[in-house]
């Protein structure tokens, strides 16, 4: 009995250590992690990739309470970057929800220049009025310049804020 009582204690002391040990590292990557975003904030524009699949309207709530907004995508150079990011389908700032065919960011600003996919925008349906992101894939015909489509705001997917 009385070893057993020791083991117990032996475990109880060692779980304890265990514990401490994982809080002190965890509080440690937690503060490099903030240093980190400190450091890229500073530099200027930060990229959030959202965990959590939304319609384009949630997508665009979720950033905004983050203090950002869905990426806008205006230089062929930020269009590549963008592209080499990401490995799935994702939204960005731009829809002609407020009229069709009047494509504009998130900040009110006209689209410029595109980087649709062949045949897009096409508004499908009659009520395509969000834009997406595709990744790029190296067989089909997708390039990093050329991945844009327009969709259901009801459709799920991940987005990427800006700020």
């Amino acid at each position: 009995m009385i070893e057993k009582h020791q083991l117990q204690n032996n475990f109880n002391s060692l779980s304890q250590k265990n514990l401490e040990t994982r809080v002190k590292d965890l509080t440690a990557e937690k503060k490099q992690l903030q240093r980190d975003f400190d450091i890229l904030n500073k530099k200027g524009t930060v990229f959030l990739f959202m965990s959590t699949e939304l319609s384009w309207s949630d997508s665009r709530q979720y950033c905004r309470d983050r203090g950002a907004d869905l990426v806008i995508i205006n230089t062929e150079e930020k269009q590549r970057f963008i592209s080499s990011l990401v490995s799935e389908r994702v939204w960005i700032g731009l829809s002609d929800r407020e009229q069709e065919g009047n494509m504009k960011w998130v900040d009110n600003s006209t689209l410029k220049q595109g980087f649709w996919l062949k045949g897009e925008p096409n508004n499908s349906g009659g009520n395509e009025d969000c834009i997406e992101l595709n990744y790029y894939r190296e067989k089909m015909e997708l390039s990093p310049l050329n991945n844009w489509n327009d969709l259901l705001c009801s459709e799920k997917k991940r987005g990427i804020c800006e700020k």
